[in-house]
């Protein structure tokens, strides 16, 4: 049976969007842990945030931060050196760390020279740590982590749907990227999707041929989904799925958030291993 490699969201996705509760996937993160199925976590989320939900899963894998500017592989992992070229890797800590995308001090620089050519846009950057508390429903401390920012930058834009279409083609003038998940997103040259592919290669020179998995809710999920074998949306708050995610073998989970999670992988991995 071929190794199974589960990649996956967290906001809005494994995490419900208001709670962060991921209770109601308990079930299929026991199965996948019974199993000895990698659950990589990837998402727009920093460094210190996923470390912070890697610890409550009891999870130890590899993890992609910020819409895939950064891969953190714990080190010893892989039973083989990683090293580039295409890419480079530098150790940091107790991990090995593929850096992918553009420095937060050139985002920040991007957003205010929007600003300067009227758009009204509001990074993290720009904002307490009560206002992002408040905005994303978190905690004090979690939004303090969320601040803590290397590779993306989230911001808040107040405008209908031409004027977000004149700003992301403004941002991509800039030679950046803008995606959408819980907010919008600046960015560099990177995507979930580029971090996904490298970090399957790397799982493919360790088990051989595998079969990945991606589960996704949001648009910056968009290319992670195009590169899992099978792609899979959970339904977004009030129930809907994100109309612009269109691929062919595109699974759409019945139930919102974690709850669709949990039943789409639990059908999937019992019909990958036959029990």
């Amino acid at each position: 049976m071929k190794q199974i490699i589960i990649f996956t969201d967290l906001d809005g996705t494994l995490l419900d969007h208001f709670t962060y509760s991921f209770d109601a996937a308990l079930p299929a993160l026991r199965l996948l842990a019974d199993k000895d199925i990698p659950l990589v976590i990837c998402s727009s989320k920093t460094r210190k945030e996923i470390e912070y939900y890697r610890k409550k899963l009891d999870n130890e894998h590899p993890f992609i931060s910020e819409n895939g500017g950064g891969i953190f592989i714990p080190k010893d992992y892989f039973a083989f050196r990683i090293d580039g070229p295409p890419f480079n890797v530098a150790e940091e800590n107790s991990y090995e760390v593929i850096r992918l995308g553009t420095g937060y001090p050139d985002l920040r620089n991007a957003l205010e020279s929007l600003r300067k050519e009227g758009f009204d846009v509001k990074g993290f950057g720009d904002m307490t740590v009560e206002e992002v508390a408040e905005i994303a429903g978190m905690r004090i401390d979690e939004a303090m982590m969320a601040k803590e920012r290397d590779f993306d930058e989230p911001f808040i834009f107040e405008g209908n749907d031409q004027a977000a279409q004149k700003l992301v083609e403004a941002i991509e003038a800039k030679g950046f990227t803008c995606t959408e998940g819980r907010f919008f997103h600046i960015l560099g040259n990177s995507d979930k999707g580029k971090a996904a592919a490298i970090l399957t290669g790397l799982f493919k020179r360790g088990h051989g041929d595998i079969t990945t998995v991606a589960l996704g809710d949001s648009l910056n999920d968009l290319p992670m989904l195009e590169k899992a074998d099978y792609p899979i949306i959970v339904q977004k708050a009030g129930a809907r799925y994100e109309s612009r995610i269109i691929l062919p073998n595109l699974v759409r989970a019945e139930g919102i958030g974690p709850e669709g999670w949990n039943k789409t992988v639990l059908k999937l991995v019992s019909d990958l291993t036959g029990n």
